[in-house]
Order: structure tokens, then sequence, then C-alpha cells
């Protein structure tokens, strides 16, 4: 786990669904930089898509306006030779135009129309990048607690950095939470066209669902050199 002393931006991740496919690792390694390698569980490398809401939003202790609002991402999962495991986002949507200052060091926002809307088990998820760009419509409900993680349950989620690149320099962002709460899901539906905006193949079969009612607060540092 990161370790956060002064938090550049304080949050709670909530209403969390993750979705993940597994793909060949050589076709993930041409989507991240030379700096880094695809990190594989069991020889096989994964993307996830993760929409959630943020909410109790702080900058350096101070709440920000409208300080709850929806985000998702797009990821896979990277290793740098002598530094810790992350993540690389291939794509983050997001509606608050404050978050975009993560462009500074390479961190892919960009502004969309994203909702999320619960109702009992099931919580469905929508989004569009820009006005025409690509987008998902997704509804997943949540089934049993998950009590005894296995070992690929928190290989995908429980991830402390984020790697990104501005300007040819290689940024690392620690992210200190404590492990998430786990619930199996089950895909009620999806249409999506944001996988293949980001370079990928269309995957091998249904993704392995979890969700997560969240965890908060988490304490986001400043980005250092990767």
């Amino acid at each position: 786990m990161a370790y956060v002393r002064v938090p550049l931006l304080s949050v709670h991740w909530t209403r969390q669904a993750f979705l993940h496919w597994p793909y060949p690792p050589a076709v993930l390694q041409r989507l991240v930089p030379p700096h880094l390698e695809v990190d594989v569980f069991e020889g096989q490398g994964w993307v996830s898509l993760t929409p959630f809401v943020m909410s109790s939003t702080r900058v350096l202790g101070v709440p920000m306006p409208w300080g709850t609002f929806p985000e998702t991402n797009l990821r896979t999962y990277v290793r740098r030779k002598g530094g810790p495991s992350g993540v690389w986002f291939l794509a983050l949507d997001v509606t608050h135009p404050a978050m975009l200052a993560a462009r500074l060091v390479g961190i892919p926002y960009a502004l969309g129309h994203l909702s999320v809307q619960g109702r009992g088990r099931t919580c469905r998820y929508t989004g569009r990048r820009g006005r025409a760009g690509p987008g998902y419509d997704l509804e997943v409900r949540t089934d049993e607690r998950i009590e005894a993680p296995h070992l690929l349950d928190s290989w995908l989620t429980d991830r402390f950095h984020v790697y990104s690149v501005s300007a040819g320099v290689l940024w690392r962002t620690p992210a200190a939470h404590e492990p998430w709460p786990l619930f199996r899901g089950t895909l009620v539906r999806l249409e999506e066209s944001v996988l293949a905006a980001a370079g990928l193949p269309e995957p091998a079969g249904y993704p392995l669902v979890h969700t997560s009612p969240g965890v908060g607060p988490v304490r986001l540092g400043c980005a250092r050199r990767g």
C-alpha cells in the first residue's frame, strides 16, 4: 500500500463497478510507454472499465465546489523495473473540469457526459466523451459479498500507484486507501465503444465483474518522477 503523508487530493470513491477482461500481454504492451511493462496474472494481462462516483472531494484539505460527480476510467496494469506495480489509464472521463489539471502530469482526463443511477441491487452507468465521442451504457447487479477475495480479485482492485507520462518524463502518483469491500457482480447489459477507441480489439467473452460500495478517504499524493 502507498503511503501519503500530506494528500494533494482526498476523496471517497463510491458506487463502484469493475468490468475486467483478459488480454494477451503483447496486445496491451503496444498501448503503454516503453518505460513500463504490462503486469500479468498467471501470464495474462487485463483491462478494466470502472465507473464510479467521486464524493467528499478535497484539494489540500479544502472542499472542492460541486465535489460529488461521476468518473469512469479504462485502465490496464503495469510494472516498472525496480518500482511498484500500478495502473496505466487508457482513458479517463469525468464531469468536473477541475480534474483536467491532472493532464499536467499526463493523466488523460477528458470531459464527458456521465450518469450513475442506482435502484436496489442494480446500478446503471452511462457515459459519452464530449458530444459525439466513444461511450458506454451498462447495467450491473450486485450479488454476494466476497468474504475471502481470490488472489485475482485483489490483484485487479488493490492498486496504489498511477503511472503517467508528460513531456517524455515518467510520473508516479500514489493513492493510499483501505482494501476494497468487494462483491460479485452480474452484467445485465453492456453497450460500449470505449475499448475500440482505446486501440483494443474486441475482448473474448464476458467480463469478470466486481462491485463495491466504495472506499474512503482515498489520499492521493503529489506526482513524483516514476
